[in-house]
């Protein structure tokens, strides 16, 4: 989410240099894991947005908070084209990230989204 926040912000980046910084700081961080995630939700980045706003449709992408926007790339890329957790388990740990870095409205916001997302792909 950290390196997904910074690259908002500095599109030039090293995403990979930025990754093993942040996962450095971390420790413990799942280094393979984080990069699949990472490079994923970035190949992706076109299609996630539209489907981020398809699923909170009063809302410009580039609008919404910059805290939910990470974190909403990471959950629908998870929920949307990994298998690696259970649909309940990324919608529960994107909302607490959400609302350890951004606000109790960041994380019912996010919530709100990846639950839209979540019931379109049951359909």
């Amino acid at each position: 989410m950290q390196v997904l926040f910074e690259r908002g912000r500095h599109k030039d980046m090293d995403i990979m240099d930025a990754l093993a910084k942040n996962i450095g700081e971390l420790g413990g961080a799942d280094e393979e894991f984080c990069a699949v995630l990472l490079e994923g939700t970035i190949a992706m980045e076109d299609e996630l947005q539209k489907d981020i706003e398809t699923c909170a449709p009063e809302w410009d992408y580039e609008k919404m908070d910059p805290i939910a926007r990470p974190v909403l790339m990471i959950g629908a890329f998870e929920l949307l084209h990994a298998d690696d957790a259970p649909p309940a388990v990324v919608m529960n740990e994107c909302i607490e990230i959400a609302k350890e870095y951004g606000t109790e409205e960041t994380g019912k916001f996010v919530n709100g989204v990846l639950n839209a997302m979540a019931k379109n792909t049951d359909s």
